[in-house]
Parts: C-alpha cells; sequence; structure tokens
C-alpha cells in the first residue's frame, strides 16, 4: 500500500472501527490516528494494519484489534502526570500509544525478541518515555513501585489480585478475563487500601497471558 492508502486506511479506522464502537475521547482517536501502526506490524501483514482484525506477531501473540485498543486507551485514560505499566510489550504499538497520553510508560515482554524489535521501533518513532523490561509477570510484576495504570495486554483466564496492589489509590487496571469464546474486558479501580471496583465494559476475546495461573481440575 502506498502512504496514501494507509493515510486512507487509518482515517477509515478512526471513522468506521473506532467511532462505532464508542471509542468517543478525541484524545485517543487523536493518537490513533497520527501514530503510524503499519510501523509496528510485521512486514507481513503491514497491508492489514488497520483492519478490524488481531494481527500475529508469533510464539502464540497478536496485536490486539484496534477497536479494542481504543476502548482500552479510553477506559484507562491515563493523565500526562501517571505512570502505566504494560503486561506484553508484543510490537510496542500499544505502549507508543499509552506513552502519549502518560508520563512514563514501563513495559514488561516475557519474550527478548519482541522487546528487542519493540525497543528499535519506537527508538525509529522517536518515542523517549518508554522503559521496557523482559520477564514473566503472568502473575503480577513487583518492581517495588506502584502504578497509576495498568494494562495487561493477553487475557487472563481466571482473575486474580496479582496486580491489584501494584495500583495506586485511585489507579485503574484493564484486562480481559475469562475463557474462549467469549471474554469480558475488565476496568478495576482501587478505591481503598483493601478495596477495588469493578466495572465490565464489554466482550472480546483475546490470547491467554503466558503462564497465567489456572487452577487445576481433575475428572475421573
Amino acid at each position: 500500500m502506498t502512504d496514501v492508502d494507509l493515510a486512507s486506511a487509518r482515517e477509515n479506522m478512526v471513522g468506521q472501527q473506532l467511532r462505532t464502537w464508542e471509542v468517543l475521547n478525541e484524545r485517543v482517536l487523536d493518537i490513533l490516528e497520527r501514530i503510524p501502526r503499519e510501523h509496528f506490524t510485521p512486514s507481513a501483514y503491514a497491508n492489514l494494519a488497520y483492519a478490524d482484525m488481531q494481527i500475529p506477531l508469533g510464539e502464540g501473540e497478536v496485536m490486539l484489534e484496534p477497536k479494542v485498543e481504543g476502548r482500552l486507551m479510553q477506559a484507562l485514560d491515563p493523565h500526562p502526570h501517571e505512570r502505566v505499566l504494560e503486561i506484553g510489550t508484543g510490537s510496542g504499538y500499544l505502549a507508543a500509544c499509552l506513552a502519549q497520553m502518560a508520563s512514563h510508560v514501563t513495559s514488561v515482554e516475557l519474550h527478548p525478541a519482541f522487546s528487542e524489535n519493540a525497543q528499535k521501533t519506537l527508538d525509529r518513532e522517536g518515542v523517549r518515555n518508554v522503559h521496557l523490561e523482559t520477564g514473566d509477570a503472568a502473575r503480577g510484576w513487583d518492581d517495588g513501585r506502584q502504578y497509576d495504570v495498568i494494562a495487561v495486554t493477553g487475557s487472563l483466564p481466571e482473575l486474580h489480585e496479582g496486580f491489584h496492589r501494584a495500583l495506586t489509590p485511585g489507579g485503574r487496571l484493564f484486562v480481559i478475563h475469562g475463557k474462549p469464546p467469549i471474554m469480558e474486558a475488565l476496568l478495576i479501580t482501587r478505591v481503598g487500601e483493601d478495596q477495588w471496583s469493578r466495572e465490565s465494559l464489554f466482550d472480546t476475546s483475546a490470547p491467554p497471558l503466558v503462564g497465567a495461573p489456572v487452577t487445576r481440575t481433575f475428572s475421573l
């Protein structure tokens, strides 16, 4: 696709996918319209960068549909002074988008090759307020810090509290919970020292976070 074609596809993504899926926050829409998603998309799928689909990244990981990324950003609504923790760097695209909203993003990825590629792309795009970590965060990520916003980009078959205590008071957590074919996107807000509220956002489906805890079941 030519640059003109990609620009048109990006505009159509905003008008036909995001707005019709109740992504109405103009700051979110502006970011998604400005950041070239094709630069973060594997070359084999570059022509589909703005399609309403999950894009395979390898190792069972995907870029979420643009409309899901938009709803995630809108629900979490990071403020310019806030710090974000992202679980699942993938291509680095969502980290780049969140970095436009917040003061800083820490993004954790299980696969070192993904982190390396994402860092190269972020550097090329001039994104300076994202720090990448490599590690297993399926049960939570304890680096001694608390975060105002946490985005978990892989689904959790069972909802656990591994991320809850890493939230600041008033902090927000986005997570996709459940098992195929239908899962539930949730916004969890820390409203007290040991209290969290939960809001159901929409139904969707996403690959599980690698290593996410699952209670073993036994059958006779």
